[in-house]
């Protein structure tokens, strides 16, 4: 099992500023980059301060530019945000530009109040994820498409230059649901998932839609991956652990507002709402312990066939801290893991 660290770019505070909130993430990809974690994974959110990047693939080639081989996963970019003649190319440009480390993870779009007001409402979000993907897919593996469709007419056309990685970048496709995992890994792509705040059965209820999905793929599906999301952080004292539950649950007060609440936003701010899920519940859930019980409650996500788990770290916690976590993890449990082990190097000191 391989690991990535999700640059989530949490932003409850706005005054802390843009300028600040993506060189705290430069930093962790830098360092993940040294550690010898797999891959970082950089969201696409618009007009709220939570997983705030509105230019992934932007994002995507300047984390490149600063790092030597570290994977760069969107998770992900919403294709029914974005016209596909034109996203095609950017993905070419993309891939270039990483050196082929880019891993392209799509979806539909989450959060109703944010797609409602970029003129995509959830109701026909899926209809036009479908027709996008394929598309997408389309432009990138052959020349000369053309396409009568409910949201897509035109006439035949070439994405010039051709992917650099043949056929095209590896697609991901972000999925929640069982049925949406099934379908997706039936189809041939590789698949980004989170339980959230759900428990252990959830989790492996959607490990075994995948593995169904992925053995119906027949010959589509020998190199499939499976990628799972979960809050996880690494303390080393009860009154830390306490900490980092109380800022996760802020969090999801946030989280749960414009995912599946009344998205009370204000002036980009997502109001906290209260939880019908307590503090207790929420920390029986979430990957929040010691090195040595991170150890234990990762193998069974290992032994479910999990190939890259991504930590979610960034859920309020100051930079330090962050960069402390990701050290932590790295040296201490990821050797229990990965293949690559880990890296030693000196302690790094926010900027």
């Amino acid at each position: 099992m391989e690991f990535s660290i999700q640059l989530s770019a949490y932003y409850p505070d706005t005054k802390y500023g843009g300028f600040r909130l993506y060189q705290d993430m430069l930093q962790q990809a830098v360092l993940c980059d040294r550690l010898g974690y797999d891959a970082v994974t950089i969201t696409e959110h618009h007009i709220i301060n939570i997983l705030l990047m509105p230019a992934p693939l932007q994002f995507a080639v300047k984390i490149a530019g600063m790092t030597e081989r570290l994977k760069i996963m969107t998770a992900v970019v919403v294709l029914p945000l974005h016209d596909m003649r034109i996203l095609a190319g950017e993905v070419v440009c993309a891939d270039i530009f990483t050196d082929g480390r880019l891993m392209l993870g799509v979806g539909r779009g989450a959060f109703a109040f944010e797609m409602s007001r970029l003129g995509v409402p959830l109701d026909i979000s899926r209809e036009k994820f479908d027709e996008s993907l394929n598309v997408l897919v389309a432009l990138l593996t052959q020349e000369e498409v053309s396409w009568d469709g409910k949201y897509y007419q035109f006439d035949a056309l070439t994405i010039q230059p051709r992917p650099m990685t043949q056929p095209m970048p590896p697609i991901m496709i972000a999925a929640l649901s069982l049925e949406a995992i099934y379908h997706s890994a039936k189809r041939g792509f590789h698949i980004q998932t989170t339980p959230l705040s759900g428990d252990h059965k959830h989790m492996l209820d959607q490990v075994a839609a995948f593995q169904r999905g992925k053995a119906e793929a027949g010959s589509k599906g020998n190199d499939l991956t499976l990628s799972l999301s979960r809050v996880a952080y690494v303390v080393h004292e009860d009154v830390d652990r306490r900490a980092k539950t109380a800022l996760a649950h802020d969090y999801y007060s946030r989280f749960d507002n414009v995912y599946t609440g009344p998205g009370i936003v204000e002036r980009g701010a997502i109001a906290p709402l209260p939880r019908k899920q307590s503090m207790q519940e929420l920390a029986e859930n979430l990957l929040i312990c010691t090195p040595s019980e991170m150890v234990d409650k990762l193998a069974p996500y290992a032994e479910a066939g999990i190939d890259r788990f991504i930590l979610n770290i960034n859920f309020g916690a100051d930079q330090q801290e962050t960069l402390d976590g990701i050290q932590c993890f790295a040296e201490e449990v990821m050797p229990h893991f990965s293949n690559r082990g880990s890296r030693s190097v000196p302690a790094v000191k926010a900027v």
